[in-house]
């Protein structure tokens, strides 16, 4: 029986802990990028349809964040099939919802033209949340810092920190991970860290804020409108109710006068008629003028009542398209 030689035993050695050493990078390999691996595996057969494919193209997104959105296998639904999302979850309009460990995300379609923009900032919205998920615990912390720290000192936008009071209450567990999702589509310039962080999300940002500043102009815009007109009113229906009540003082007074011009005539008294006759037809003109001038500004305000209703009606049509909870502007 042949001996092996040390040369032999040498170059078994040597493969044996190069494949050892194989393994073992093959390990860490897999266990380093084990969530890109699940990503592959996830999306080897998925192909996103061409709607959802166009929302992450508007949105600028990176490869990355591409992938996030897609193995969440997002869905445009309309508001007749749109029932994945919690009701009352987030605010009164409920346009999206990601259901956590990647388990989906779902997207309001809204064709309304004047609300053009809304799905894209609705899936950057809801892909941020996925991201966000996927977050170690170290790089939330890191995350969260610079989230919270804008919060604190550099955000004075009224209706970001009116959203960021609402989730305090609705959803106080998880406000950091809406303020992820909210500055990330909502604010048009945040702090440089931020803005570098987005950037594995986003070629260009500034583009989804675009989106939410445009649409979110056309609820805006009628609501200040609604605004100044019902303050417009409630100067002139001041006006007016002044002016109803001066008349009435003035008819009143009008009505006396009459009496005593009736009386001198009765009586036979035609100087003191004559003389009283003058000075009367000229407040009744006065009053008629007055009359005629509280009929134009009466015109006037229902005429501002009927723009003003028209408008709210439209910012009603507006929350309609993009729910079923409104609170409607009173008329």
């Amino acid at each position: 029986m042949s001996i092996p030689s040390k040369t032999s035993r040498s170059i078994r050695t040597s493969t044996a802990v190069l494949f050892l050493a194989l393994w073992v990078a093959l390990l860490v390999l897999v266990l380093y990028n084990r969530q890109g691996l699940a990503d592959w595996w996830a999306l080897r057969h998925y192909q996103a349809p061409a709607a959802v494919a166009q929302l992450a193209t508007d949105d600028t997104m990176t490869q990355y964040a591409r992938r996030v959105f897609y193995v969440n296998e997002p869905q445009l639904q309309p508001k007749t099939d749109f029932k994945e999302c919690p009701v009352g979850r987030e605010q009164a309009a409920i346009l999206g919802c990601y259901h956590s460990n990647q388990a989906g995300i779902f997207i309001l379609a809204v064709d309304d033209p004047r609300l053009q923009g809304i799905e894209q900032v609705t899936a950057a919205h809801e892909m941020l949340h996925a991201a966000y998920d996927r977050l170690s615990t170290k790089q939330k912390k890191s995350v969260d810092v610079m989230l919270e720290d804008y919060y604190r000192h550099d955000l004075h936008d009224p209706d970001i920190i009116a959203q960021m009071n609402a989730y305090k209450k609705s959803e106080p567990d998880a406000v950091v991970d809406e303020m992820h999702s909210v500055f990330g589509t909502e604010v048009t310039k945040l702090p440089a860290p931020l803005e570098q962080y987005y950037k594995r999300y986003f070629t260009n940002r500034q583009t989804v804020a675009g989106y939410y500043t445009k649409y979110e102009a056309e609820f805006t815009s009628r609501r200040q409108t609604v605004k100044a007109d019902d303050a417009k009113l409630a100067v002139m229906k001041k006006q007016i109710d002044s002016e109803q009540s001066d008349l009435q003082k003035q008819n009143g007074e009008l009505q006396a006068r009459q009496a005593q011009l009736d009386s001198y005539k009765q009586n036979g008294d035609i100087g003191d008629y004559n003389a009283g006759v003058p000075g009367f037809n000229s407040l009744v003109e006065s009053y008629n003028d007055q009359v005629a001038a509280l009929k134009g500004l009466i015109a006037q305000y229902n005429q501002l009542v009927s723009t003003r209703n028209s408008i709210a009606l439209e910012a009603q049509q507006l929350t309609n398209e993009i729910t079923t909870q409104v609170s409607p502007i009173s008329q």
